[in-house]
């Protein structure tokens, strides 16, 4: 994501601050332990059962499934340092407005190193005192009083008041960039998950490692972090009580470093900055095909109003059709969901006197409204309309010159032959051969992403027909074949 990172002070303002063991008394009071640390073999106990994670995964690994067994399809919003740039009341106002935007998800970061972090957040406290083995934790959790809330009774309220609003938040423990081998080693990383699983365990918390690096050399600081999460939620490392993945560096995948970790539940790509539409398209492919088989999306694309590959001159900056293809494109190609994000969202610019990052412009609340991040319901809407875990990439029978860079078709299918789906985003005039994967009784229309909106345009008819957009914007042709 970021590419300036502020080195952390060697010494944070000392705070209210507890060890590991006040940390883990205060998150879980029955917790026991008779050392710290993976290495001796020493487990933490529960006497609770494992928790249902806030997310399964289909029998097929291609979608997720909430706790009652139903396909739940992730929409997320990128929020990186809100619990170091808003306060509760702004807080609120941000999940209420992302919550009716159609939001089901928000991805944050408990320690990160941008926009203000890792501290002092608004309510003056910082993650840690010194190093991670020093958290800054204390008795109590009242808001009203300072002595006792405290940075993670702050990241608890934005856990819990997104619960509320059936969000579930995907947190990133430790941001990687700029901390991995420093704040977060080998030595402590467990220690730290332990902590951060367990105050989390029963709360709708995803968990996130990494944070826009490459895992290169640290892979093991990563699995000590995912084992301590595992013994803070369960007692034991069980991953059958977590829903995670890894952010990478843009143009790479999670499995690039852990295809085979047993803690890696599903795939995050990070398609990122810049218009590189045929590299994101083989990136969106490969998630696909990798074995073994994962739900998969992107965790960071392109954002609303971002530099073009991080520079404002003489690129400019990314529009909604940016964002919208990047959204479409995905979802059409298999992947589970899709993750928005706004460049002065996600550094809540204008939230407190620092200067916005890396060309970000504008402000935070303003930036909320932007007309992408309402689009993103209309997507939601659309393959809520119909079984849309029953779909599958399908350009190879329906589209077979699907052009490429940013004019790329993107075809998809059910295999029930209930529906089919073709993303177009130029208005061009195109050839497609629907027929052959959908029941020959269906009824054609135009899907409009940017408004919602469908216009009819009449029965399927067989072979290859060429289809013409109403407008020169993107369009998706619906075949329903249950309309």
């Amino acid at each position: 994501m970021a590419r300036n990172v502020s080195p952390a002070p060697e010494k944070p303002p000392r705070r209210r601050t507890g060890g590991w063991f006040t940390a883990i008394a205060v998150a879980i009071p029955t917790l026991i332990f008779v050392g710290l640390g993976l290495q001796s073999g020493v487990s933490a106990k529960t006497d609770g059962p494992v928790p249902t994670p806030p997310l399964l995964v289909s029998d097929n690994s291609r979608y997720f499934l909430d706790a009652a067994g139903e396909p739940f399809f992730w929409m997320a919003d990128t929020a990186w340092s809100l619990p170091i740039n808003l306060t509760r009341d702004e807080v609120v106002t941000y999940l209420d407005i992302r919550n009716a935007q159609g939001f089901n998800v928000i991805q944050t970061v408990a320690i990160f190193n941008q926009a203000g972090g890792p501290g002092p957040n608004r309510y003056d406290d910082w993650p840690y005192d010194k190093t991670l083995s020093q958290l800054a934790v204390t008795d109590g959790a009242d808001p009203n009083d300072p002595g006792q809330y405290d940075y993670w009774n702050h990241l608890d309220f934005i856990v819990d008041q997104a619960n509320i609003r059936g969000i579930r938040v995907a947190v990133v423990p430790v941001w990687a960039h700029g901390q991995v081998g420093d704040l977060v080693t080998h030595d402590n990383a467990a220690e730290y998950g332990r902590f951060i699983g367990a105050r989390y365990r029963d709360r709708k918390v995803i968990w996130v490692l990494g944070g826009d690096a490459a895992a290169n050399g640290h892979e093991d600081v990563w699995r000590a972090l995912a084992r301590g999460i595992a013994l803070g939620l369960t007692g034991k490392e069980n991953y059958q009580g977590s829903a995670m993945t890894y952010h990478p560096i843009g143009g790479t995948s999670a499995t690039h470093w852990f295809r085979g970790d047993p803690w890696l539940t599903f795939d995050m790509i990070q398609g990122g900055h810049c218009l590189r539409y045929n590299e994101r398209r083989d990136l969106l492919r490969a998630a696909y095909e990798t074995a073994p088989t994962r739900p998969f999306l992107d965790g960071e694309p392109i954002y609303s109003g971002h530099p073009y590959c991080w520079d404002q001159e003489p690129e400019g900056y990314s529009t909604p059709i940016d964002v919208r293809r990047d959204a479409y494109w995905a979802v059409f190609a298999g992947a589970a969901g899709h993750t928005y994000g706004d460049h002065a969202v996600w550094q809540f610019s204008g939230s407190t006197g620092r200067s916005s990052e890396l060309g970000a412009v504008g402000e935070w609340r303003s930036a909320m409204e932007d007309e992408a991040a309402w689009q993103m319901r209309n997507l939601v809407s659309l393959v809520h309309s119909y079984p849309w875990w029953k779909g599958s990439p399908d350009n190879g029978r329906i589209v077979k010159s699907v052009r490429s860079g940013g004019a790329r078709l993107q075809a998809m299918s059910a295999a029930d032959r209930s529906y089919a789906l073709i993303y177009s985003p130029d208005g061009e005039e195109f050839e497609a051969d629907i027929a052959t994967v959908v029941d020959p009784r269906a009824q054609l229309s135009w899907f409009d992403p940017r408004s919602g909106a469908r216009t009819p345009l009449g029965a399927l008819e067989a072979g290859k027909v060429s289809y013409t957009p109403p407008s020169n914007e993107d369009w998706v042709l619906v075949a329903d074949a249950n309309p």
